[in-house]
């Protein structure tokens, strides 16, 4: 496992007396997960943290929108900041387990000078426990895209399933996935890889090639006989030699690898 960069912020050098959540050796590992991709997020990004709507924010939102709140957060707010606001029935959406992506969306944000209107691209993902249950949503504000996003674009829109047996590095694989307007499913071991293949048409199985029980490459040739038309992307530590032992087409990215060498093999894919 590679080492975070060193000058990422990590959740133990951050007071978090303001807020409800209490010390971070308490916080299941969903809360700790999204409260370091929110913390170390250069674009402005929320936590809603449980139906009491305890929130957390990191410095760019912060900037952006003029609170006097820093991060990370705090209390239960008397007044929810407009990412929250603008759209209950979006959030009750997010709450039952949808990832929702509003594109170009208008906010009202308070300033010093009074408020004025901005568009940013809304991202919401439900932050969920093991057991599928959702503890809360995270919420990301990107600028708007100048043409068309691909979120907004299901021509473009890939059909993914993510195999990955590390919970931190399959959510955040998943959320830069989810954010540039791919469809994802994550499982953690081969043999619900293989029962997520069965019940519907992927485009592209991205998989680990190390997995508890079946391994990432057996899923794949399974997938591959199953559904010919499968693309297949390997997670590896040694992707230079994976592909020319294969009986079948592949590609491979070598551990750890960045999302703009994912996103380069995604985009050379044939678009349905």
């Amino acid at each position: 496992m590679s080492a975070c960069p060193a000058n990422s912020l990590s959740t133990l050098e951050v007071d978090w007396s303001r807020t409800d959540v209490g010390h971070p050796d308490s916080w299941p590992l969903t809360l700790r997960v999204a409260a370091d991709l929110m913390l170390n997020s250069p674009l402005p990004t929320l936590v809603m943290w449980g139906r009491r709507q305890v929130m957390l924010l990191n410095g760019a939102y912060t900037a952006l929108s003029g609170l006097p709140t820093q991060p990370p957060g705090g209390r239960i707010p008397a007044m929810q900041p407009s990412a929250w606001s603008w759209n209950p029935a979006a959030l009750e959406r997010a709450w039952s387990g949808e990832s929702l992506a509003f594109p170009g969306q208008a906010l009202q944000m308070w300033r010093a000078d009074g408020v004025s209107e901005q568009r940013f691209d809304l991202y919401y993902t439900p932050l969920c426990d093991g057991d599928g249950v959702v503890l809360g949503i995270l919420c990301t504000l990107a600028p708007p895209s100048a043409v068309a996003a691909p979120a907004a674009d299901s021509a473009r829109a890939l059909k993914m399933l993510v195999v990955e047996d590390n919970l931190d590095a399959q959510y955040l694989v998943c959320e830069m996935l989810r954010a540039i307007g791919h469809d994802v499913d994550a499982v953690a071991d081969g043999e619900r890889a293989l029962q997520y293949l069965d019940a519907r048409a992927y485009d592209v199985l991205f998989t680990d090639v190390s997995l508890p029980g079946i391994s990432g490459v057996e899923v794949a040739r399974r997938a591959v006989a199953l559904r010919p038309g499968l693309r297949v992307i390997f997670a590896s530590g040694y992707s230079g030699t994976l592909t020319q032992q294969l009986d079948f087409p592949a590609d491979a990215i070598q551990k750890p690898y960045d999302i703009e060498q994912l996103q380069a093999i995604l985009e050379r894919i044939p678009r349905g």
